[in-house]
């Protein structure tokens, strides 16, 4: 196997110190053009790749930005994901995105890896309820920032959306078009997303002078596709059956929506259907879903520009941010029918 080239054997080819091919590298303004070129002749020439892991001991910290999810398989996060890319790459950075599972355990695995590869910092929806991982992390002194979280304390950074609104939009878009009677298929109830989606749909009901009893919660354990029909056919089993939906987000609706189609149950005349992200696949249903709309990819942005304020900001200071987006109802075939 060929030696892979160093900086030493490109500085003998262009006849240069070591020190003049790292100004190249790293301060190329200020080398004079003509040495420059000779330089970077001398690169391409040997296939020159610089040590990134030699450069991250030299200055304490990578060049690499780690994003933490529940769930990949969500397109939600997906849209978070390709936010926070593009912060990172007009700063010059990479994004590691890993996916926690919904696992505590996972979580705490990954967070361990970020410290020892020395990470710039963290973007990250927790699955940890308690923040015990976190806390421990935050030994480490490297930033972090909570995406779709509300910040737990004025000493973090956080972008969420209002969430209680969210749930609220949803069930008022439904008692609005006539229905009295609405189940709410919702999640792992450590999720506060969850508790606040759940709290905006009774809002909404208070307000039209209906009791807490016109909800129906059908739980589950999961935020996927496959909970989704499960929660869907408990829906069908139900005595009265509630006239409309509103799901945790809209893999769950999703999965409703194919339970309901199965049994023969038109949607919406039969039920209407209300799903939460607004993912790209809502749009391309079946039956085309109505859902609220949360701004995936501006969140996954706007939290990596806060973490990388605070990572490079310099001596300025950084001073903590709890950032709150509004969700929107975007309205489609699957609750248009008023009763």
């Amino acid at each position: 196997m060929a030696r892979v080239a160093g900086i030493k054997d490109v500085a003998r080819r262009a006849g240069v110190s070591v020190g003049t091919v790292s100004n190249v590298i790293n301060r190329p303004e200020a080398v004079l053009p003509r040495t420059r070129a000779r330089v970077l002749a001398a690169i391409e020439e040997l296939g020159y790749v610089r040590s990134e892991s030699a450069r991250q001991l030299r200055a304490g910290r990578s060049r690499i930005m780690a994003l933490l999810v529940l769930d990949m398989g969500n397109p939600f996060f997906v849209d978070v994901a390709r936010g926070a890319e593009r912060a990172a790459r007009a700063a010059g950075l990479g994004v590691m995105v890993c996916n926690s599972d919904q696992s505590p355990a996972e979580e705490a695995e990954y967070l361990g890896l970020f410290a020892e590869q020395r990470v710039c910092g963290v973007l990250i929806t927790p699955a940890d309820a308690s923040g015990r991982n976190l806390e421990a992390f935050g030994r480490h002194r490297i930033p972090f920032v909570l995406v779709d979280r509300v910040a737990g304390g004025p000493g973090t950074c956080a972008v969420s959306v209002d969430d209680v609104r969210g749930g609220a939009l949803a069930v008022g878009h439904l008692l609005a078009a006539g229905h009295r009677s609405v189940a709410y298929v919702s999640g792992p109830d450590d999720l506060h997303q969850i508790r606040d989606r759940r709290q905006g749909a009774l809002s909404a009901l208070a307000g039209a002078g209906l009791p807490p009893g016109a909800l129906t919660e059908i739980p589950s354990d999961r935020l996927d596709v496959a909970a989704g029909r499960d929660a869907g056919a408990r829906l069908l089993g139900l005595v009265p059956r509630p006239t409309a939906v509103f799901c945790a987000n809209d893999l769950l609706a999703l999965g409703v929506l194919q339970t309901l189609y199965a049994a023969g149950v038109r949607v919406p005349r039969d039920i209407a259907l209300v799903g939460y992200d607004d993912i790209e696949f809502a749009a391309a249903a079946a039956v085309p879903l109505t859902s609220v709309r949360r701004p995936a990819a501006v969140m996954g942005r706007m939290a990596a520009e806060l973490l990388l304020e605070e990572a490079y900001g310099g001596s300025g200071g950084h001073e903590h941010r709890s950032v709150v987006l509004r969700p929107e109802l975007v309205v489609r075939s699957s609750s248009s029918v008023p009763r």
